[in-house]
């Protein structure tokens, strides 16, 4: 179940990555239109990375019968999968916004409407989960629904905030051109995050596979979600170091970033 869910963060997550670097490069080279049109390239790509990738989770269910799982845990994989199609989309969506942000050092708003959205998923999880009696299916729809929520406050503050004027001007064509050289930084690392990974989740289907897979499963994914959880810590640290090593690099050669939109 973990090895179709985790492509949803790692492929999005890791494909962002190169986000970090070129809107580092461009705020620290004083360019700072061109924050806005990385961002609007990176969610026309991502938007498109999600679509196989919906693909394989409306038929979960189904690939990890193909795999000698358990009927039943397969199938409410499955279930689980297709409610989370929705947050797909937005998620990658949420990276740009809080990459473009993080860029400009803007991070107290990150901060709050993550906190805004983690309350909120609590109470939609209560009531969609006990109050609607939707169960695990209510549960992948709240965290969807949350993403979304995290996604439109982000977006409310870049369009109204007085500290984006100079790096969002509004959509541009410029977006649809030099994707060849975003997807350069994206792919490599998308495949190393998503290679990491799939090496530790590999092992939650393995243990699908044993004389008890009902208890085995739900062990290796509860000690792989607490390992996740644990892993944001430096995660994070690293995120900020990347941001700064890139804006001070910029700054310091005060050479002009190569426009990539207009390859």
């Amino acid at each position: 179940m973990a090895l179709f869910f985790f492509p949803f963060p790692l492929d999005q997550t890791g494909m962002a990555n190169a986000l970090d670097t070129l809107c580092g490069q461009a705020f620290g080279a004083g360019q700072y239109h061109l924050l806005g049109i990385y961002k609007q390239r990176t969610m026309l790509l991502l938007t498109a990375a999600s679509i196989p990738v919906a693909i394989i989770w409306f038929y979960t269910g189904q690939i990890m019968l193909l795999f000698g799982q358990d009927p039943e845990i397969a199938m409410e994989a499955g279930t689980y999968a297709r409610w989370m199609i929705p947050g797909l989309f937005g998620y990658g969506l949420l990276q740009c916004h809080v990459r473009f942000l993080q860029s400009q050092n803007t991070v107290l708003p990150v901060m709050v409407s993550a906190g805004v959205a983690a309350l909120f998923h609590l109470l939609a999880c209560w009531l969609l989960v006990h109050v609607a009696g939707m169960g695990s299916n209510g549960a992948a729809l709240s965290t969807a629904v949350s993403y979304w929520v995290y996604v439109i406050l982000l977006a409310v503050y870049v369009r109204v905030s007085s500290s984006c004027k100079q790096t969002w001007t509004g959509f541009s064509m410029q977006a649809f051109h030099g994707a060849h050289d975003f997807l350069r930084l994206a792919v490599p690392s998308a495949l190393m995050l998503c290679l990491e990974w799939w090496s530790f989740e590999i092992l939650v289907l393995l243990s699908g596979l044993l004389p008890n897979p009902q208890l085995e499963t739900s062990v290796m994914s509860i000690t792989l979600n607490a390992a996740n959880c644990l892993f944001m810590i430096p995660y994070g640290l690293g995120a900020a170091i990347r941001k700064h090593h890139w804006s001070k690099m910029a700054m310091s050669l005060h050479v002009p970033i190569r426009a990539c939109c207009f390859a």
